[in-house]
């Protein structure tokens, strides 16, 4: 605390040597001291001590209320400290309301695009898979025909090589070698050429052992004996791709029907319930 918020003492400590000096120059004084001396003296010695004790009591009171006045002034900047932090809160609590309600307008925005998304990529989804539908079902379309197509020509070009052997059969049986010779040259270019698309001609040889899934008799209805042998080929067996597409038409060598001649396949199935092509057999 300064020195300026204090009482000056020395005026009174003056006033209180002055009034002790006079008490004693009366109590010094010729005896016997008279009622007023008496007074006068007893007077002076109080009115000194208290002008020796009233300084200090009037410099606690000064120092008591510059404390006061200091805690009141400390109480007063707390009480302001705390008037900007409650104003700090309460802005801090202002902006914490405006970035809840931001969020949460964010928030609704969000699950609006959300919802918004999940349709569109719910109709892109159903467009999509319509669109593969109708592809689908074009591609089918034109699985169909070009299986279709590829019987037909399957068809047209086994009938050819069909009849083609049965030329070069009929030209063997009239014994004209030249002939023969000929048409078995044109019969092997015109198989060569049906190997290049994957249609392959397969035959069978008289003693071969009678095979029921690469043979056919030519008489389906005979009973086929044990270990039946194959005694001529009737017509050419085939194969598109490696899969068997007709097995070959063989005469059994224990058979008592009479060779006949290659006749052209009339209604050959273009397509199994398998997806494999096949050929009718010749008559």
């Amino acid at each position: 605390m300064n020195d300026t918020t204090k009482v000056s003492k020395w005026p009174f400590l003056l006033g209180d040597a002055l009034l002790l000096a006079a008490g004693w120059l009366i109590w010094k004084s010729a005896h016997p001291l008279l009622l007023w001396e008496t007074l006068t003296a007893v007077g002076c010695v109080a009115g000194g001590t208290v002008l020796g004790v009233l300084p200090f009591i009037l410099d606690y009171r000064v120092v008591n209320k510059a404390l006061e006045a200091n805690a009141l002034g400390t109480v007063s900047e707390k009480i302001q400290s705390l008037e900007k932090l409650a104003a700090q809160i309460s802005s801090c609590t202002n902006q914490w309301e405006v970035v809840q309600s931001n969020a949460d307008k964010t928030s609704i925005a969000a699950k609006e695009i959300v919802e918004r998304m999940t349709l569109e990529a719910r109709k892109f989804n159903e467009f999509q898979q319509k669109m593969n539908d109708s592809e689908k079902g074009a591609l089918r379309l034109e699985v169909d025909k070009l299986r279709r197509v590829e019987g037909d020509w399957l068809q047209v070009v086994a009938r050819i090589l069909d009849h083609i052997f049965a030329l070069h059969h009929a030209a063997v049986q009239a014994g004209k070698p030249e002939v023969t010779e000929q048409i078995a040259q044109f019969q092997s270019a015109c198989r060569d050429v049906a190997r290049r698309v994957g249609l392959v001609p397969v035959a069978a040889e008289p003693g071969d052992l009678f095979n029921g899934d690469r043979h056919q008799a030519v008489n389906a209805k005979e009973n086929i004996p044990d270990n039946p042998t194959v005694a001529e080929m009737i017509a050419t067996g085939y194969t598109f791709q490696g899969r068997p597409l007709r097995p070959v038409i063989v005469r059994l060598s224990e058979a008592s029907a009479p060779i006949e001649e290659i006749a052209p396949t009339e209604s050959p199935e273009s397509e199994n319930k398998e997806g494999q092509l096949s050929l009718g057999t010749a008559d």
